[in-house]
């Protein structure tokens, strides 16, 4: 078992050289083979085990103190910090044992986290192994999981979990415990038959390798494994995809250029879909199939403008880009007063717009994300700030004065980025708008002396 340990460890790089590694005990069999497992493995892996880490649970009363004082004594029989700590909740309405063991397991990850964050440990070992992969993997089948959910539990996590049991079975854990005389705790709450989990552990499994299949929980396995390179694989053309410029983050939500979303084949796009909703919303809770096919008729769909709400998130089209956000009010763009030389953060916050004062003018004409005005010509008076409606002004080397939003449509620059789009005035004056230039009364037209060049940098979309 060591030997398929160390292993698995290996081939998910799970333990640099050097790490602490605090190891999360509930005093069951699992993760008490682990800790014995990892302290007999830490010398040749070069990693030093930080402490054992235990959340008291208090769903079981005295059973939970008493787990709590097994694992506080088996840490200190091994000369092993231990940090400890209690947990308080309850079931919500509507699906109590769901929601049960939902929140036991959000309070641990926020704790397992906690210890990471505050410097205690590098990193946190957890007990799951194959048995619970296989039943993982089985429980969203049967709740009508995605490809991304047949990757069951992952091995390794950007929070810093690791899961060096993950190719181990049950039965193998208990027969080393068994093998060198170390005791532990049995948990009366692993049979209750309330618990989803339990009844697949306890019933569904057995009869699906009884009558079907006597190799199920191993196939089960594999399939995750499959899933998970298949996931490891994607993440990284995905992180390409944002790349070539159809996925774009930006402040407050996620933009995907409509036409080349549509132009991909039907699988990356739906999976792109679904890295842009996980990127915007934190998370692909209660997004269901459904959801995603949605977003990629409205991307296909001819229209210029849309919305959907899916849970948690709303989805809006404007021309060739779709946004998706939280559903959030609008903030509020409180105008900046402004003066030069200067550096200021753009309405958006997604870039910086930098005031310079050069001593000639170094070309004629305005470029997009820079624009001269005449020194002598602009007032004392500056503030920087997002649209309004009913802004106009003549863009040099135009002939006539401009609604703002007709510049927008003309542009096709979706509704939501208006807002926020940067503008330089002085009174009623515009001086200056991202885009579209300096205000032809303003512009230097090639006068001599200095200049106030504007300029601006970073993510700026139009």
């Amino acid at each position: 078992m060591l030997d398929r340990v160390l292993k698995t460890i290996s081939r998910y790089s799970m333990l640099p050289h050097g790490s602490r590694l605090a190891v999360a005990v509930s005093g069951g069999a699992d993760s008490v083979c682990l800790l014995h497992a990892l302290r007999e493995l830490a010398p040749r892996l070069g990693v030093t085990l930080a402490g054992v880490a235990h959340l008291n649970h208090q769903l079981r009363g005295e059973a939970s103190d008493e787990d709590e004082r097994f694992v506080g004594a088996l840490a200190a029989k091994l000369a092993l910090s231990c940090y400890c700590a209690k947990a308080r909740f309850s079931a919500q309405p509507g699906n109590p044992e769901h929601n049960l063991e939902q929140a036991a397991r959000r309070a641990r990850r926020e704790f397992f986290s906690g210890l990471i964050r505050d410097g205690a440990a590098d990193l946190v070992a957890l007990g799951h192994t194959r048995d619970d992969q296989a039943e993982t993997v089985l429980f969203r089948i049967l709740r009508g999981s995605g490809l991304s959910g047949l990757a069951g539990i992952f091995p390794v996590t950007q929070e810093g979990f690791i899961r060096p049991l993950i190719d181990v079975t049950r039965a193998d854990v208990e027969e080393f415990l068994r093998s060198r005389g170390i005791v532990w705790r049995e948990d009366a709450s692993n049979r209750e038959p309330r618990f989803a989990r339990n009844r697949i552990r306890h019933d569904l499994l057995p009869q699906l390798a009884r009558d079907w299949n006597p190799q199920i929980g191993e196939a089960l396995a594999h399939l995750a494994d499959l899933a998970y390179e298949e996931e490891r694989w994607w993440s990284a053309r995905l992180r390409d995809e944002i790349a070539s410029g159809i996925l774009f983050v930006d402040v407050g939500g996620i933009d995907v250029k409509a036409p080349a979303l549509s132009a991909l084949p039907l699988a990356l796009a739906r999976r792109t879909i679904r890295r842009a909703i996980s990127l915007a919303k934190g998370d692909l809770k209660r997004i269901e199939f459904g959801h995603i096919e949605r977003v990629i008729e409205l991307a296909a769909s001819h229209a210029a403008g849309g919305r959907l709400r899916l849970p948690g998130l709303d989805v809006i089209r404007s021309f060739e880009w779709i946004r998706l956000a939280r559903p959030s009010l609008p903030r509020p763009m409180t105008p900046v007063l402004v003066s030069a030389p200067g550096k200021y953060q753009a309405p958006d916050g997604a870039t910086e717009i930098r005031l310079e004062i050069a001593e000639e003018v170094p070309g004629s004409g305005c470029a997009t994300l820079e624009s001269e005005l005449s020194w002598g010509r602009v007032p004392a008076h500056m503030e920087l700030r997002g649209w309004r409606p009913g802004d106009h002004y003549r863009p040099v080397g135009q002939f006539r004065d401009r609604k703002v939003k007709e510049m927008f449509q003309n542009a096709r620059v979706p509704s939501w980025r208006r807002r926020s789009w940067p503008i330089l005035t002085s009174g009623d004056n515009i001086l200056w708008a991202r885009g579209f230039g300096a205000a032809e009364e303003f512009a230097p037209h090639g006068d001599a002396g200095p200049v106030l060049r504007i300029v601006e940098s970073g993510n700026a979309k139009s």
